[in-house]
């Protein structure tokens, strides 16, 4: 078999962290979670003008959607607006803005997977969407929703 010679640059590397920081989450012992930054980014986002600073906005809770339970039910009607031709920011919008804002700003920890335990599903669905979680030990893993 050829040796192949691979070496770790010291500098770039970090032995001992309780937590690490990778791809806009916090993985530690506790689990995964959000990274605070990006929460922050989320708190501080204004009401977006247009369509586009809407679609910025919704992609950016997007990418953490498995933290939140019901989340394509509760992003729905600013999902609604990203359409051609209906962008309209009036109250209701503004509403759900704020509280999209706030339960992205409360989001679990979730539990990291343990493969050599079982997993619960627990499934709910209607006429209007599917919602998922995930479980292990009565913590959850991830959530998943879909209109």
């Amino acid at each position: 078999m050829e040796s192949q010679s691979l070496f770790a640059k010291l500098s770039k590397c970090e032995f001992g962290l309780r937590e690490v920081l990778y791809l806009g989450h916090v993985i530690s012992v506790d689990g995964v979670k959000v990274h605070e930054e990006k929460i922050q980014a989320i708190r501080d986002w204004p009401h977006p003008h247009n369509i586009t600073k809407l679609r910025g906005f919704l992609g950016l809770c997007a990418y953490y959607r498995r933290f939140v339970r019901g989340f394509s039910h509760l992003a729905a009607p600013l999902t609604d607006l990203t359409k051609k031709g209906v962008f309209r920011w009036i109250e209701q919008a503004q509403g759900v803005f704020d509280r999209l804002k706030e339960v992205m700003s409360t989001c679990p920890v979730l539990a990291l997977p343990d493969f050599s335990q079982p997993f619960v599903l627990e499934c709910d669905a209607s006429g209007l969407g599917i919602g998922v979680v995930l479980m292990q030990n009565r913590h959850p893993i991830a959530y998943e929703s879909r209109l």
